[in-house]
């Protein structure tokens, strides 16, 4: 058996805890299944956005003459934007080639599966497996994988997922026609680009309306837009079976209100349903970690599993799957494991994320529909893109389909409790409210061993800045990480 004094499961935020436990001089494993990077750089965030930036310069040149401004059809070369798109891509392949030459790290390709406590084995892609490695301190990073919802003849018929699109089912060219199964953040935002670049796109969403977890006139909104894009929405829609016609793929569907039933049929079929757990591939029932019903790992305020040593990250864990959430919770486990300093706990009062359709969304903190069924004395305020002169200045009216709004939802005190937004820039417009959020929770009366003072004194300070999450990949992050290179003098 070999013995490292730590192993990681997963290289995406699990390789900031690698860093981390290498710079303490610690000999470290890592495992990773699949590329490295994990599921932001190689088939998730970075490479949606690498798509999403093209679609919305479409958008915006059709709305142009509103501002006296017009443009001819716009070209699109998908080749170059497929190159730029792999290009991010394959920054896994000089990550994962970087990482086999680091001093005090063993790098394994395959799956780990637990063969006892403290121990596991990795199955390689040939069905071998490698010696038995074995740590006091192991930290589950290992993400999610895309739900296949169970619908008959679905695997006859193919489909796609987001870990087969951007692998080897990505399109030589835009489809002429595709199916999305599901209308959350992933089918909205693959709905936009390829509705921008020409393709005629359904969406299925057996909810009553797309975006479930937004504000209902914000959904309301995205769903108007997507209309006058030429995007079919089908709400309270079920699916019964898929099929073939030919060369297009189909689906039989109901609608769950009317019991009218039809067949709706296109090149392709993108399931956008979901993520699922991944521990099952784990075989965690050979140690004591605990999972919940759906399969994902608890953890407590510590990123503490059941079982001490090991600690869970990320998707994995259940609570948000966003990169930043997890780069968030890797920041705490550095500081838990390799500092002196008081454990600090993680908090999610104020998770942030974005929605990258047209128009764009940004969500953070409560709906007004959990603020009213938690009891909670709250009020509302919200402003309109065309109520501001630079909304004005975008050609944006009163009468405009796309007149996007800030909703901020506030209670006793003037706390904020949620803030959401739809329109231009809003993944951008929103990240101010998520350091406030955080001002009050993070500046807590504590006082250095050095010099006496507050750790964070109430105002002025770019703690809360610092310790809160960024969304992610979203400009936001140019401001936030310019902290991290203060260059301070030796006496700061």
């Amino acid at each position: 058996m070999k013995k490292f004094d730590i192993i990681v499961i997963g290289s995406g935020a699990g390789l900031m805890i690698i860093e981390a436990a290498l710079s303490v001089g610690m000999k470290c494993a890592i495992v990773e299944k699949s590329k490295f990077g994990g599921t932001c750089l190689t088939k998730g965030c970075i490479p949606s956005k690498m798509l999403v930036y093209p679609a919305d310069l479409i958008r915006e040149s059709e709305k142009s003459n509103r501002v006296g401004i017009s443009f001819s059809k716009p070209a699109v070369d998908w080749n170059m934007i497929s190159e730029r798109m792999w290009e991010q891509i394959n920054h896994s392949i000089i990550m994962e080639k970087s990482l086999k030459q680091v001093e005090n790290l063993q790098v394994y390709n395959g799956i780990a599966e637990f063969t006892g406590k403290k121990s596991l084995k990795v199955k390689y892609k040939d069905g071998s497996f490698s010696e038995e490695i074995q740590s006091d301190l192991i930290v589950i990073a290992t993400g999610a994988e895309s739900f296949i919802p169970p619908i008959k003849g679905i695997e006859e018929t193919g489909y796609i997922v987001s870990e087969s699109f951007f692998g080897s089912k990505f399109p030589d060219k835009p489809w002429s026609s595709l199916i999305i199964v599901g209308g959350g953040a992933i089918g909205a935002e693959f709905a936009h680009i390829f509705s921008a670049f020409g393709t005629k796109v359904t969406i299925i969403e057996m909810k009553s309306h797309i975006l479930a977890t937004e504000e209902d006139e914000i959904s309301s909104l995205v769903k108007n837009e997507f209309d006058k894009n030429g995007i079919t929405v089908l709400t309270n829609t079920k699916i019964v079976e898929a099929g073939r016609n030919g060369s297009h793929k189909t689906l039989s569907i109901e609608d769950m209100l009317t019991g009218e039933k039809k067949v709706v049929e296109a090149d392709e079929i993108f399931l956008a349903s979901g993520v699922r757990s991944n521990t099952d591939k784990l075989k965690l029932f050979n140690t004591d970690v605990e999972t919940d019903s759906r399969g994902w790992i608890k953890t407590n305020e510590y990123l503490e599993t059941s079982q001490q040593g090991i600690y869970a990250i990320g998707d994995i864990n259940g609570k948000y799957q966003f990169r930043h959430k997890a780069n968030y919770e890797a920041e705490i486990l550095i500081h838990n494991l390799f500092t002196h300093e008081d454990k600090r706990k993680a908090c999610y009062n104020a998770v942030p994320w974005a929605v990258f359709t047209c128009p764009q969304v940004a969500h953070v903190g409560m709906t007004e529909a959990e603020v009213k069924n938690s009891g909670i004395r709250y009020w509302i305020g919200k402003n309109y893109f065309s109520q501001i002169a630079g909304g004005i200045a975008m050609g944006i009216t009163r009468d405009s389909t796309d007149n996007g709004f800030v909703k901020i939802i506030v209670g006793e005190e003037k706390t904020i409790l949620g803030a959401h937004i739809v329109g231009p820039h809003a993944s951008i417009l929103l990240q101010p409210f998520v350091y406030l959020m955080n001002a009050k929770h993070k500046c807590e009366k504590r006082l250095t061993k050095r010099d006496n003072k507050l750790v964070c004194p109430p105002l002025g300070t770019f703690t809360p800045i610092n310790d809160s999450m960024v969304i992610h990949p979203s400009l936001n992050e140019l401001t936030a990480w310019v902290i991290d290179y203060i260059e301070w003098d030796d006496e700061g």
